[in-house]
């Protein structure tokens, strides 16, 4: 019997969402926004809301109290820092944004970042009442396990269903990433800066050449000629799903992607596919506008020759120097 498993997509999906997370309201973000603040504002902040004792307990393991406690001045500053403080404390958006809890107006915080005139006069009454579950809180886990590590953790657990919950909504996100790490290791050699979404290379005539994230299609390779006018060199589209019985709905939706890119003056169509035993020539007839079919786990693999056709293809059409 031959044991084989579905690719771990939700986890490809998860690792780059988490890192996005960490530096918008988790820790990470947390500890950014404190260095900016003057600490004896937040300090007093704190001692008008939390008890001494409260206070006392997290100093004895070298934690400062927003860790757990949100103040006025630290939700101002980075208003997205509440969705900290609510997986912290365990609560799901579901029943920590309603009217029953009082707190749904304040949704626009974690959500966009942003804090009205009306909300930021709120914030003190909200502050309060969190501060008062964070206490329970913080005696429930004891002096003894209390450490940033716990608190990341209990952020961690809350923030996982949660992102589960959300999965359908980003179906196919974790193959684009797979497709665009894949781009990102055959250009690495000539990369200028690369963000999550945005990879800028320099190709042998020193112009610019930009790898981004696209809504439609998934993936786009250009290069710029001139300020603000570009060589439209590759679209690709990923389809992700591996039902096989859905595949070739899925390249008829690819074969509408292609056709816009196509009116936009993209040179290259692909499509990359997560089905390995596809028809490739019943999908070019599916596609006709579709150039070259890839295979999610051969460009997963970096091996074999339809591996080594998308590389040399990729550093071709960039005017990138060919690798052995």
């Amino acid at each position: 019997m031959t044991i084989r498993f579905q690719p771990p997509d939700l986890q490809i999906d998860f690792a780059a969402r988490l890192a996005d997370l960490r530096s918008r309201f988790l820790q990470d973000a947390l500890r950014d926004i404190v260095v900016r603040l003057h600490v004896p504002d937040v300090d007093k902040e704190l001692a008008g809301l939390v008890p001494a004792h409260s206070l006392a307990m997290l100093a004895g393991h070298g934690l400062r109290g927003e860790m757990i406690f949100p103040v006025p001045l630290v939700l101002a500053a980075n208003p997205g820092l509440l969705g900290y403080y609510r997986l912290l404390y365990g609560y799901s958006q579901k029943e920590f944004y309603t009217a029953a809890t009082g707190a749904g107006r304040f949704r626009t915080l974690e959500e966009h970042g942003t804090l009205s005139g009306s909300l930021a006069t709120a914030l003190p009454g909200l502050c309060d009442a969190m501060c008062r579950a964070g206490v329970v809180l913080l005696a429930g886990i004891g002096t003894a396990r209390i450490s940033a590590a716990l608190l990341d953790d209990l952020t961690l657990l809350t923030l996982g269903p949660q992102l589960r919950g959300g999965a359908n909504v980003r179906k196919g996100s974790a193959g684009i990433r797979t497709v665009f790490n894949t781009i990102l290791e055959i250009v690495r050699g000539s990369v200028v800066r690369h963000d999550a979404g945005r990879i800028e290379i320099r190709n042998a005539a020193g112009r610019p050449v930009v790898i981004a994230f696209a809504p439609d299609p998934d993936i786009i390779i250009r290069e710029q000629m001139q300020p603000g006018q570009f060589r439209e060199i590759i679209a690709i589209e990923v389809k992700a799903g591996a039902d096989f019985s859905n595949v070739h709905n899925r390249v008829g939706e690819a074969e509408k992607s292609h056709q816009k890119a196509r009116a936009r003056g993209f040179v290259e169509c692909w499509t990359v596919v997560n089905v390995d035993n596809i028809d490739i020539a019943l999908a070019h007839k599916e596609s006709p506008t579709t150039n070259r079919f890839y295979r999610m786990s051969d460009l997963a693999g970096a091996a074999g020759s339809d591996y080594r056709d998308f590389r040399d293809r990729v550093l071709s059409l960039t005017g990138l120097p060919a690798k052995p």
